[in-house]
């Protein structure tokens, strides 16, 4: 095949692609959305706030009355992030492809509303130290369960900004309902505190029932698609990526995701985000608390940087699906939170340091937006992608390990300016990883195109098995940077 005909074999392919951009692929894609969007991302809500309210908790009582010493409480947070790495890669790479997603997902859910719902009966410390290592066990598959179910790569990174920003409004409105939730200091013998556990639990727990009815199956199983939308929507799958194929489990393609540097990259770079992701959701009420605050105005408190948070997700990862860029987005959501960080460590009026808060969670989580999506955007075959995923929550775990147990009692002088001085030296290194993937990447990207313009007259495409084996190695595949 001469290069010419290589030349348009591959225009071919993208105007295939562009064809799936019509008025009734919209319609059809605002159909699964509508379906698919409102109760992953509500589901992912309840995860957040289940595992963030501890952090309301703690400033009405929760340590004072079960007698949990300061550096103590650090520690069951980290048990909560051991327990997300040990189960997540069997979780997604195992369970995930033995389930249908619509009884596994809301499986889990009801899993971690009666754990939360246990939360409130605890007596003591090793109560609370078993029953967060719990929840961390059945948390640990929901996240890259959804990333793997939102399957068409250039339309995967705004579901994930949609999904991810309901954790930022988990902590918009998890202060208000806490504050709420805590008068009730004292109903039915039970602290304020023990309320907080025990509704937001049965919250998660009546959803994750009504989940079952709601949450979608695989793409070819679906029963609210007629069947000319299930072809279709198959189609539109093949012609942008693998995931309309079957396929079967194989080591090989386990040997790919760990034997390639970039899928490595991806893990660093969530690790650098999620330190600084945990440490800012789940100890802000006891940052903003440590500026002047009453306990009740840090928990009203924690909603405007929150709600600044989700509003700053959607505006940049728009932009970034317009430009079709990430490496450059996620670089100026990380400089945005070092800004917030640098004003909390120069400044000593508590107005201008809840400034610093608002541009560190605007910036924390917009840049976890964008780079959770990058390896499902940039990985193939499935295996492979299940694999990657896995590992980038894997190896981000083990950064909200380090981030919950650096922001300890021991290092809270000066309004945490210690941790604040780490938290920035995490987030450059997010920033040097970033610029290493997005040179690799636009390299290769390079290469390929170099490689494909020069062949000459002996080279033939791959059959589609072949091509699916090779997955993001295959010449034709170009990164998303």
């Amino acid at each position: 095949m001469s290069a010419k005909n290589l030349d348009e074999k591959h225009s071919e392919s993208v105007e295939t692609s562009d064809d799936f951009n019509t008025y009734e692929d919209k319609q059809l894609l605002r159909k699964v959305d509508f379906r698919l969007i409102p109760i992953l991302t509500l589901l992912y809500l309840l995860s957040f706030l289940d595992r963030t309210n501890i952090g309301n908790a703690k400033i009405v009582g929760l340590t004072t009355d079960i007698h949990v010493p300061p550096a103590e409480y650090n520690t069951a947070l980290a048990l909560y992030f051991v327990a997300y790495v040990i189960f997540e890669v069997p979780a997604n790479v195992d369970l995930l492809k033995r389930f249908d997603p619509r009884l596994w997902l809301p499986t889990l859910t009801l899993a971690w509303g009666i754990v939360s719902v246990v939360q409130g009966l605890v007596r003591n410390k090793a109560g609370l130290f078993g029953i967060w290592f719990l929840l961390g066990v059945t948390e640990a598959g929901l996240f890259p369960g959804v990333i793997y179910v939102f399957s068409r790569r250039h339309e995967r990174s705004w579901r994930v900004a949609v999904f991810f920003g309901g954790a930022a409004l988990a902590g918009a409105f998890g202060g208000i309902l806490a504050h709420a939730i805590g008068k009730m200091n004292g109903v039915g013998g039970r602290k304020g505190w023990q309320w907080i556990f025990i509704l937001e639990g049965v919250l998660t727990v009546a959803v994750s029932l009504v989940a079952y009815f709601i949450v979608p199956t695989w793409s070819h199983k679906a029963t609210f698609l007629t069947e000319p939308e299930k072809k279709r929507l198959l189609a539109r799958l093949g012609a942008d990526s693998d995931a309309a194929l079957i396929e079967r489990f194989e080591w090989v393609y386990v040997r790919q995701a760990l034997t390639d540097h970039l899928v490595w990259a991806y893990a660093f770079l969530f690790h650098g985000f999620a330190f600084v992701l945990y440490s800012l959701s789940l100890f802000m009420p006891s940052i903003i608390a440590r500026l002047g605050f009453q306990s009740w105005q840090a928990q009203f408190m924690t909603v405007p940087p929150n709600t600044l948070a989700a509003i700053s997700i959607w505006t940049t990862v728009w932009l970034s699906s317009r430009f079709d860029k990430r490496a450059p987005f996620i670089i100026g959501s990380a400089g945005v939170a070092i800004i917030g960080y640098v004003i909390l460590l120069t400044t000593t009026t508590p107005g201008a340091q809840y400034t610093g808060v608002h541009f560190a969670a605007a910036g924390i989580y917009t840049g976890n937006a964008l780079l959770l999506s990058w390896p499902g955007e940039n990985v193939s075959a499935q295996t492979k992608r299940a694999v990657a995923v896995a590992m980038q929550i894997t190896i981000g775990g083990i950064g909200a390990i380090a981030g919950v147990l650096i922001y300890r009692p021991s290092l809270q002088a000066h309004r945490f300016r210690t941790p604040h001085i780490i938290s920035i030296g995490y987030l450059l290194f997010s920033v040097l990883v970033t610029l290493y993937l997005w040179t690799w990447m636009g390299r290769e990207n390079k290469r390929r195109d170099l490689v494909l313009s020069q062949e000459k007259g002996d080279a033939e495409f791959l059959a589609s098995a072949d091509r699916q084996r090779l997955g993001d190695r295959d010449l034709c595949y170009r990164y998303v940077i």
